[in-house]
């Protein structure tokens, strides 16, 4: 692995890819800095080299072609020089030529920010004249986005040709790939997937593969509906997939055949509407009475779904097993969430990746139990498939 531990950037300028996408308030104030801090080791080992760093990364998915304000990274240029306790040098300049200039004049331990790259449409198309243009800056180059790694983009992958001996992974990169191997290559056993959210036609292909590897596959959320409906049970008015029931057949039918244990909710918390102050009631066994949906996994799952986490030595979460971001149905979720906890505690490994599994593990007040948390959602999702991820590829070849 093309780690930056070892190597020296001492006179060097590097150009270190970033995932800086982080959430802001109407005010524009950034409300969650966790990717910027995950992005502090490789810069700080880069200022302790006495290297000059430009940064280039994303913010929210401009549409038009050029500077939109809204989309901006000017809030997330005052945070990183609080961050870093130094001025860092940023303007909203697009023109490659001037910011090349500003450039050439860098010192050692010198930051700049680039203004949002995709703000540049030749970035998501990988257009390679755009990449030798923008590596003409840089000396070396970095990718520490493992959020964007499954983009083939100018700044995540096109760039790195340019670099055929100074490219690598930052300390963020490296550590995903190395705990996302634990669970793709010889994983501890017995290894136990838990796959929530709404749609199992996203989930299609980590099903499939898990289905090698995994010895237990937990389904939860509104995806476990649509399996449920699959096995002939009632589900009311809760929401599934009609057009995937087939697929969930299929996927079912893999499960056995590779051997791989699938356990879906025995109970439900039910509500007569989508509304945290809906009629709220349980039910008795795995089947929803018409007029009532699915939002939540009753005590008899919860009971079920711990003792088979327990038992475990790996374990994954992708997906919420409920609405977790209304109280009156989080139960589930967090129950899960501190059931990873304890299991962890007693030596497994566990693995949370996706927006909302990584939510939900940081609101119950476990993320601190877990052996790993991935920044990476939709990247996770695409290892975990088995796809190759052009962010990574780039840097390997």
């Amino acid at each position: 692995m093309k780690s930056i531990k070892n190597v020296s950037f001492k006179g060097k300028k590097v150009l270190l890819r970033v995932d800086f996408n982080v959430p802001v308030d109407e005010k524009g104030r950034i409300t969650d800095d966790t990717r910027m801090k995950e992005a502090m080791p490789t810069i700080e080992k880069l200022l302790s080299d006495d290297a000059s760093i430009i940064i280039m990364a994303h913010f929210g998915r401009p549409k038009k072609g050029g500077f939109e304000p809204e989309f901006s990274l000017e809030p997330v240029a005052k945070h990183l020089s609080e961050m870093l306790n130094k001025q860092i040098i940023f303007s909203n300049e697009l023109d490659l030529d001037k910011i090349a200039e500003t450039a050439s004049k860098m010192k050692e331990r010198d930051v700049m920010l680039l203004e949002n790259i995709r703000f540049y449409p030749q970035e998501t198309k990988g257009d390679v004249s755009f990449a030798k243009k923008l590596s003409s800056l840089g000396d070396a180059y970095i990718n520490d986005a493992f959020g964007a790694a499954h983009r083939e983009h100018v700044s995540t992958a096109t760039i790195a040709q340019f670099f055929p001996n100074d490219k690598y992974f930052g300390f963020l990169m490296e550590n995903e790939l190395i705990n996302l191997q634990k669970l793709i290559n010889n994983p501890k056993k017995p290894f136990t997937a838990i796959i929530g959210g709404s749609k199992v036609s996203s989930k299609i292909d980590i099903l499939n593969n898990l289905s090698l590897i995994a010895d237990n596959i937990i389904i939860g959320g509104a995806m476990a509906y649509t399996f449920l409906k699959a096995l002939g049970f009632s589900i009311g008015n809760s929401l599934f997939e009609e057009d995937n029931l087939t697929t969930a057949k299929e996927i079912i039918e893999n499960l056995k055949k590779n051997n791989t244990k699938l356990f879906l909710p025995i109970d439900h918390i039910i509500a007569d509407k989508f509304d945290n102050n809906a009629k709220i009631e349980k039910t008795e066994n795995e089947n929803i009475p018409n007029g009532f949906m699915g939002m939540d996994i009753g005590e008899k799952t919860i009971e079920l779904f711990d003792r088979v986490i327990l038992s475990s030595k790996t374990i994954l979460w992708n997906g919420p097993v409920g609405v977790f971001e209304m109280s009156s149905f989080a139960n589930g979720t967090y129950s899960i969430a501190k059931c990873i906890a304890n299991a962890t505690k007693q030596g497994a490994f566990s693995a949370v990746g996706g927006g909302d599994s990584v939510s939900a593990i940081h609101h119950s007040g476990y993320s601190n139990d877990i052996s790993y948390i991935s920044t990476g959602g939709g990247a996770m999702l695409e290892y975990l498939e088995g796809k190759t991820l052009p962010g990574v590829k780039a840097i390997e070849e």
